[in-house]
């Protein structure tokens, strides 16, 4: 059995995490400081090719594919949103292309995102979810393409 934790055992420990919370103000300062945590992302990749479309703020998400297991790199000029692309690094990177596809990420409800975070910020995150699964998509196609 190997140490790599499913994507749902992922999200399972972020509900817990945020049960502990009582107020959504200790919430969003822990999701700040996850932010605060998130690797820096390097200067040759905050390039406009790498910005989530549709987010408010600028987030730049890059990703990395190898031995079919895809990694996601991100960084936010937001420090929210920042907080919010390293929940979504934590569950989905170093997955593969089929577990990020199917991910249903019920964890965004389950800690109440969907209903306290502003429209244009759960807009957002709904973008950059859309953008890690569309690389997870890109990935499985040319890999069906070259491995067919």
């Amino acid at each position: 059995m190997s140490d790599h934790k499913s994507i749902q055992a992922i999200e399972d420990e972020l509900v817990e995490e945020f049960a502990l919370f009582d107020s959504w103000d200790d919430k969003y300062e822990y999701i700040i400081d996850m932010g605060k945590k998130l690797a820096p992302l390097e200067n040759e990749h905050k390039l406009d090719e790498n910005k989530v479309r549709g987010c408010q703020s600028t987030v730049w998400l890059v990703s990395d594919y190898k031995d079919g297991i895809i990694s996601f790199k991100a960084d936010s000029d937001a420090i929210i949103t920042k907080g919010l692309v390293s929940m979504l690094i934590r569950v989905l990177s170093n997955h593969t292309p089929d577990e990020i596809i199917e991910a249903d990420l019920g964890f965004i409800q389950k800690i109440g995102m969907t209903t306290h975070l502003a429209q244009t910020r759960a807009n957002g995150l709904l973008a950059m979810v859309k953008q890690m699964k569309n690389f997870a998509l890109a990935y499985k196609i040319k890999n069906s393409m070259t491995h067919g």
